[in-house]
């Protein structure tokens, strides 16, 4: 499991303070509309009036509303892992099952507070022609994958790869699932999410 992430979609890298700025400003906007409008109804235009930017400050980042989207799913997967990070931070290394407990409560929280989340977590999807090297699911078991092997002490091979994927998989749907019954996250559905993460992973972390 190597999936290649997406050319990055950012035209310019900002350097200074003001430039990094005003990135983030741009994409805080396009999260919001994202929850007010959704992703078909999204402009950079709208983008750069709530963001209180010119125009031409949108295109110099960025070529249309999916490379913008890509980004805020970038910024997104980023703070996802970063979390998890301090969380790990926290919490022994002889004991994997806190820090699957940590990967799912951090989702949650995303889930629950993050703007724009519901229709861009990690990813927009991809068109066809991109295929599934640009997979959000992979990325994020990728990321995954080297914070446990990291924590845990754990040289990644094929078995665990394939396992966190298929976990991540699993977490995204039932996760969806259970957003669907509860705006908040039905607590029955999350609590059969963990025990299925725990039950499931326990083949190659035990």
């Amino acid at each position: 499991m190597d999936p290649v992430p997406p050319a990055h979609p950012l035209r310019r890298t900002p350097i200074q303070q003001r430039s990094a700025d005003r990135l983030a400003r741009i994409l805080d906007a396009c999260a919001e509309l994202l929850d007010e409008t959704g992703y078909e109804n999204l402009s950079t235009r709208t983008v750069a009036l709530r963001a209180g930017v010119p125009i031409g400050s949108v295109y110099r980042f960025f070529g249309n509303k999916r490379a913008m989207s890509i980004a805020l799913a970038h910024r997104n997967l980023d703070r996802y892992t970063d979390a998890i990070a301090e969380r790990l931070d926290t919490l022994p290394a002889g004991d994997w099952r806190p820090v699957v407990d940590a990967v799912l409560d951090e989702y949650l929280v995303m889930k629950r507070t993050v703007p724009g989340f519901a229709f861009v977590d990690f990813g927009v999807p991809a068109p066809p022609a991109e295929g599934p090297a640009a997979d959000p699911n992979g990325l994020v078991a990728v990321r995954l994958t080297e914070l446990l092997g990291s924590h845990l002490g754990l040289t990644p091979d094929p078995a665990l790869e394939r396992a966190v994927l298929v976990a991540v998989e699993a977490t995204d749907a039932l996760t969806k699932l259970a957003f669907r019954t509860d705006p908040e996250g039905d607590p029955a559905i999350v609590a059969e999410i963990r025990a299925m993460m725990h039950a499931y992973l326990a083949r190659v972390l035990d």
